[in-house]
């Protein structure tokens, strides 16, 4: 099985009745296992077996079902052809509104203006039908081409108002006897049919500026890329001052300050010089660079960033799923009570039932609207994570988003997530007996260290081997990578052990032996006693050497973890480091749940132990060994320094690794859910409201009934609410 995940834009939908109709059709599509689809960003984000089904196949699904769906070329090119799409559909809506708007006020002006004159019906049917077929004719074309896919959408609604209102009104015009020889007087409702026109397409264009707003986020990374450069893996690339790096690579020579602002969400430059690590879409301020390209195209940190805020702004929150159900049947029910409005009217009203009726109905038509309910949700998550992700903080789905508001505990990693994660030898001791630096023992141990630690991804060994450089790299056989305690592996013959003390007491069966010389065996507890985290050298005999690490605090460590409490929030820290190093770190940041000694799969009993207790608990991690941790957690946050495990595993990346960016995701989470249960909220009280009001319930009590036009502004009102009150999101 060869599961494929990728985010195709959508044409052609318009509410969300739309969005249940496609995502459908892809779910019902042989192959596919997952499909989300928003009206927000107009994509479909599917996961499906490249095995059993491919891209042209998903979109003769979308097709079939009414629709159209972009699937040539890579993510980047298709959002390429969606945007040149969606501006010159842009256009095209700009142009008809302004010619409905011009036309409709000339009918309304003409028809409410003036009195009767000769041929005057005539006028107005000659100005209204260039907007009702002309300018209206998207709803048309839509909204009878889902009737013939077995289904009915917004368009719908919209073309059978129109058509009732327009249709009524040239019957009035033609046949007037048929209601003169009932007493009753014909009226024309031109302006009606026009005016629900105008201000549809109206809301319509100032819903789509709103909607591209808050898709800025994406289009503003993808603004980061440089332009295209054949460069390859290996090649040497000059970065001159004030130019964009367009690779992910290492520094050969050279120094300048390059601003991360765009990825990390920090605004300070950076200092990069030789040996530093430097990323695509970053820009270059003063010095001059050379830089030797690690990765390039598709494959740099950016495009990453890229995909995942892309396919995270397609997801769906579980909040989202009772208003699809809704949407799903929402259009026919809208369509039965307008028919019952009708018969209701003609019942109770038999002598101007019909026409009270047909207005009636055409209003109840027209103010329902499934488009802001199908906004309320996916706006506000695109405009939320695209918040996120200009702070640096890299959210993975909707969900993810949604949950990290209901936190209760927070669970941290030591090493490269409280402290730097670039620890440094600062004290070493070796065996008496190999003083002398001429003695060959001395260097050859210095070397199997060396060479042994060389095998090893661990920030501690990257320490050891940058304090042993200038050793011999000899050949290691039989390695092995023992979790949470060191490594063990044979040089030139010999078994050779490199860890903390726990793997000493495994790997012989007790405590430090007796053939350790004093000065390495007093080193070793002296040395966890001031809070280092040591790494021994030794064999089934003896212990040759002790090193003492140290790892700096992160800067932001002691107020983020000040500011978690403050907020009520639980901070544990837990570390396969010793208790004195761990120890000294929690009294530096306050911290008062410790554990150490814990090994990977202990993290993760721990954090089930914290749920068992009934907390929601987020880990915070980022190396291989808390990727367990992460994945039990119920929201996983990797620092952006780690493995890239680590960072696959997390829901969350905050990419400069600020511990202060956790309290901004969860107050982000907060605000996000709020938006969306206010715009729910509106949503469902405005056609709660707004439909019973234009079926005339309030008619019997006032003798006010709603006038079309005003519900056709009304239903466009309603879209851009929802749609600003997200954009507030992106502040």
């Amino acid at each position: 099985m060869s599961t494929k995940k990728r985010n195709f834009p959508v044409q052609g939908m318009g509410c969300a009745a739309c969005v249940a109709r496609v995502e459908s059709a892809l779910k019902n599509a042989k192959g596919v296992s997952g499909a989300s689809v928003s009206l927000a960003s107009n994509s479909a984000l599917v996961e499906y077996d490249s095995s059993v089904t491919t891209p042209g196949e998903l979109r003769k699904a979308v097709q079939d079902a009414g629709y159209d769906m972009l699937v040539d070329g890579s993510d980047d090119e298709a959002d390429i052809e969606a945007e040149a799409a969606r501006a010159e559909a842009y256009n095209r809506l700009r142009t008809d509104t302004f010619i409905a708007l011009g036309l409709a006020v000339m009918v309304m002006v003409i028809g409410m203006g003036f009195k009767d004159f000769p041929g005057k019906g005539f006028l107005l049917w000659a100005l209204a039908t260039p907007v009702v077929a002309w300018c209206g004719r998207r709803f048309f074309k839509a909204g009878f081409s889902a009737v013939r896919h077995g289904a009915a959408n917004m368009d719908t609604l919209v073309a059978l108002s129109v058509s009732i209102s327009y249709l009524f009104s040239v019957f009035n015009l033609l046949f007037p006897g048929v209601w003169t020889s009932r007493g009753l007087q014909p009226h024309l409702y031109f302006e009606s049919s026009t005016m629900i026109v105008a201000f549809i397409l109206l809301g319509r264009l100032l819903e789509e500026r709103a909607k591209h707003s808050t898709t800025a986020a994406i289009r503003g990374l993808m603004g980061l890329q440089a332009q295209a450069v054949p460069v390859r893996v290996g090649e040497v690339l000059p970065v001159k001052p004030g130019e964009r790096i367009s690779v992910d690579g290492v520094v050969l020579d050279g120094g300048s300050y390059v601003d991360e602002s765009m990825l990390t969400g920090e605004p300070v430059p950076v200092v990069k010089k030789a040996g530093d690590k430097v990323f695509a879409g970053t820009l270059n301020q003063k010095g001059f660079l050379n830089v030797k390209a690690e990765k390039v195209g598709q494959d740099t940190f950016l495009s990453s960033i890229i995909r995942m805020v892309r396919d995270a702004q397609g997801s769906k929150a579980p909040i989202q799923h009772l208003v699809d159900k809704i949407a799903a049947v929402f259009v026919p029910v809208i369509i039965g009570i307008s028919v019952l409005t009708l018969l209701a009217w003609i019942v109770f009203s038999p002598e101007d039932g019909v026409t009270l009726g047909l207005l009636s109905m055409v209003a109840v038509l027209v103010i329902a609207c499934p488009c802001s309910l199908g906004l309320a949700t996916p706006t506000a998550i695109i405009a939320g994570i695209g918040n996120g992700a200009s702070q640096g903080i890299l959210i993975k789905d909707a969900e993810s988003l949604q949950s990290a508001r209901r936190i209760g505990a927070v669970v941290m990693d030591k090493t490269g997530t409280l402290t730097e994660g670039k620890p440094s030898v600062v004290e070493s001791a070796w065996d008496p007996a190999l003083a002398q630096e001429e003695d060959p023992q001395q260097a050859g141990l210095r070397d199997v260290l060396y060479s042994l630690e060389k095998m090893s991804d661990h920030p501690l060994a990257e320490a050891v081997c940058e304090s042993l450089r200038g050793c011999e790299q000899l050949q290691v056989t039989d390695f092995e990578a023992i979790l949470g305690k060191g490594i063990h592996g044979k040089v030139e013959g010999e078994h050779y052990y490199v860890g903390n003390l726990e793997l000493l007491k495994e790997a012989l069966s007790g405590g430090i032996p007796a053939e350790t010389s004093p000065l390495v065996a007093d080193s070793i507890h002296t040395w966890m006693d001031a809070g280092y985290t040591v790494t021994l050298l030794f064999d089934r005999k003896k212990v040759y050497a002790v090193l003492a690490l140290s790892d700096e605090l992160r800067v932001s460590a002691v107020q983020a973890v000040r500011v978690l409490q403050d907020s009520g929030l639980e901070v544990h820290m837990l570390t396969g480091d010793n208790e004195a190093a761990a120890g000294r770190i929690a009294r530096e940041t306050g911290i008062g749940h410790v554990h150490a000694n814990v090994l990977p799969q202990d993290k993760a009993r721990y954090v089930a132990h914290l749920q068992a207790a009934g907390k929601k608990v987020a880990m915070v991690g980022d190396g291989i060994n808390d990727s367990a941790a992460l994945a039990q957690a119920d929201l996983g946050i990797a620092m952006g320094g780690g493995s890239d495990i680590a960072m696959n595993t997390a829901q969350v990346t905050i990419v400069s690794g600020d511990l202060g960016k956790i309290r901004q995701l969860i107050r982000l989470s907060r605000r996000t859910v709020r938006i969306i249960r206010e715009n729910l909220f509106w949503a469902f009280f405005y056609n709660l409201a707004a439909v019973p009001i234009a079926a005339g319930v309030l008619y019997p009590f006032t003798g006010w009934l709603l006038n079309p036009m005003i519900a056709a502004a009304c239903m466009a009102l309603s879209s851009i609410c929802v749609v600003t009150n997200s954009l507030r999101l992106r502040k």
